[in-house]
């Protein structure tokens, strides 16, 4: 009987994540925690109605959800199952009413303070946590039934032919589990949609600006050619003056390679070279510019053999881009430090500094065309580096607080020249 109750109970703790994909499937209004919260104080509710009652207590998978909703969906889906089954196991009464409300506080405690540290783990690390929160859960209750026998002055004995709390165990441990996997491929699929549609907006603005740039360079090359012939033969104020044109001209032809840049990188020339060097060329290339800036810049690099195969301009461009971004965003007397480690064969590059940093709006909108939070500029430059890097198979993350400053995450895959034997 109770380990029919318990997979009962599995089942219903399952239902809420199903449920959840479905009636968020497209509908962003329906996205919030207040309807995961929901979902999942009716399955903690429905938990508790389906329970088994042995010992003095009654058994169900009713902390479960209250685990998850914490977790995956934070401090208000978490305070509703929280309030559900508090209230409901006021409502129920009986002489263990207080020992059920101490146990959920207990359990509640943990994934409340976690909740904001558990983003910061892999997505397996993240299903293994939150399993050995529930195992937190059976161990709360375990105690909580040894006290209500103690007090009652009994022994707490237990049927060896029916190891009821052992199937307790199992069967949570698994709901758990299973349901913290289930949310981790929710997790995954509204991140996969997201990009998705960054990728397929970056495509469409990059075709549209491909197409402009060929429609506008055509034109552009033919008058920069007669300004040229034309500047040979003046002199003067005349000569000064096309060759401020010709200035422009060369400004204007430089934005439009960005353009051509952003929507296909060329890799013209892929070679093999040491990272490190790079980074040393960037640096030295970068530090009068610092120095005109009135900002300290200092690295920290691994001198171990790594290579890329890549082309090495490409990538110096958007280094270049990616480090004088964060030297502009710098007051006078800040730091830009640029850290290189290598990890499982990829390079991570860090590119900190200490600026007036990024809210949550504004890091959401990193890449995108035409957004800076410069006074002056584009934004092509930050949005060519990172078509740059992707191309490259690497990955360009940010990480930022209001006051404190940015820090530029840069992750590259090693690559070799293959060898062939004959």
């Amino acid at each position: 009987m109770l380990a029919e109750k318990l997979l009962l109970n599995l089942l219903i703790t399952l239902s809420p994540v199903l449920l959840y994909s479905v009636l968020t499937d497209n509908k962003r209004k329906l996205d919030s925690p207040v309807v995961c919260g929901l979902l999942q104080s009716i399955a903690a509710l429905t938990c508790m109605i389906f329970s088994y009652a042995n010992y003095g207590f009654s058994w169900d998978l009713r902390y479960v959800p209250l685990i998850l909703a914490f977790l995956y969906a934070g401090p208000v889906a978490g305070g509703m199952v929280f309030t559900t089954v508090f209230t409901a196991r006021i409502i129920m009464g009986g002489e263990t009413v207080l020992f059920g409300l101490v146990n959920t506080v207990l359990i509640a405690i943990v994934p409340f303070f976690l909740m904001n540290r558990f983003w910061k783990f892999t997505p397996n690390k993240r299903v293994l946590l939150t399993a050995i929160i529930g195992a937190w859960s059976l161990l709360v209750c375990f105690l909580s039934l040894t006290a209500f026998h103690s007090v009652e002055g009994q022994s707490l004995t237990i049927n060896t032919k029916t190891p009821d709390l052992l199937i307790v165990g199992l069967i949570d441990t698994i709901a758990i589990a299973i349901a913290a996997k289930l949310n981790e491929g929710l997790v995954e699929s509204s991140r996969m949609k997201v990009e998705i549609q960054r990728a397929e907006k970056l495509n469409t603005l990059g075709e549209l600006a491909a197409s402009i740039a060929h429609e506008v360079r055509n034109p552009l090359t033919v008058v920069k050619g007669f300004l040229q012939l034309m500047q040979q033969d003046e002199k003067g104020k005349n000569y000064d003056y096309l060759s401020l044109v010709l200035s422009e001209l060369g400004r204007a032809e430089a934005i439009i390679n960005d353009y051509l840049n952003f929507a296909k990188p060329q890799f013209e020339k892929l070679e093999e070279f040491p990272l490190v060097h790079v980074l040393s060329e960037v640096k030295m290339l970068l530090e009068p510019f610092a120095v005109k800036q009135g900002v300290q810049l200092e690295s920290s690099l691994d001198t171990s053999d790594f290579h890329l195969l890549t082309d090495r301009n490409q990538l110096k461009q958007a280094l270049v881009n990616l480090i004088k971004n964060a030297i502009e965003a710098t007051p006078e007397g800040g730091k830009v430090t640029i850290t290189y480690k290598l990890k499982d064969h990829h390079a991570y590059i860090y590119i900190t500094d200490t600026g007036k940093g990024m809210d949550h709006e504004q890091l959401a909108r990193i890449g995108t065309l035409f957004y800076t939070t410069k006074d002056k500029g584009t934004g092509l430059g930050t949005s060519v580096s990172l078509r740059i890097i992707e191309t490259m198979k690497g990955k360009v993350t940010y990480q930022s607080k209001l006051g404190i400053g940015t820090e530029v995450t840069m992750i590259l895959p090693e690559g070799k020249k293959e060898i062939v034997n004959f």
